[in-house]
């Protein structure tokens, strides 16, 4: 998947190059976690996990669908002046306990990494972001980093195998650009819904599997 995100963050750039500065520190726990997500499922057995990704990906979509209440109820949102930028902010406090959740996520990433992008822009809804395309280039950014430490250390523990991971590589960079414009097109309550589509029909599908 990382390909992917880099094609992505690609699609996103001009959305990227209007976030607010303090938002890359969210990148130091996102290595961190990455790492220490990827070394638990070298140890774990995968089927415990496996029963419980169909839950985990359910909570987040419906965390995320429920952003604006959730949002109001915490009274995070303090948009920045329109006058002089619209870049979000939040307090301080926020800021930290997003640092802390993206660790957390980043650590969900490294393991199994599905559903991972939907905690992510949960987090920066709370955060006060209601641009859902600087939110998906944000996501993508962090997206990364995550996705660059995991696969670095299954390649070097010996987990990846090649031809597979070509063939995946390739269609997850071409997705990665597309999506981008497409997002753009369908607007921002499309988009939206759709992601939220996603998420429940991604929990179906996994929880089918069991």
């Amino acid at each position: 998947m990382w390909p992917g995100s880099l094609g992505a963050v690609w699609g996103y750039r001009r959305e990227i190059a209007d976030t607010a500065p303090r938002m890359y520190w969210l990148i130091v726990p996102s290595v961190a976690g990455a790492f220490v997500g990827a070394s638990r499922l070298r140890v774990t057995p995968p089927a415990l996990f496996d029963r419980l990704v169909p839950a985990l990906i359910f909570f987040a979509t419906l965390l995320f669908a429920l952003q604006e209440r959730i949002q109001r109820a915490v009274g995070s949102r303090q948009l920045a002046d329109a006058a002089s930028s619209q870049q979000p902010a939040a307090r301080w406090e926020w800021f930290i306990a997003a640092i802390g959740f993206q660790f957390l996520v980043s650590v969900y990433g490294g393991y199994f990494g599905a559903g991972m992008g939907i905690l992510m822009l949960l987090a920066l809804a709370i955060l006060g972001h209601e641009d859902i395309h600087q939110m998906n280039g944000l996501k993508n950014l962090l997206a990364v980093f995550i996705n660059a430490v995991a696969a670095s250390y299954f390649v070097f523990a010996g987990m990846v195998r090649g031809t597979d991971a070509i063939v995946m590589a390739s269609g997850a960079t071409i997705g990665g650009i597309a999506a981008a414009g497409l997002a753009r097109r369908m607007g921002r309550k499309a988009v939206r819904r759709a992601v939220i589509v996603i998420g429940f029909a991604m929990t179906l599908v996994l929880f089918l599997r069991l």
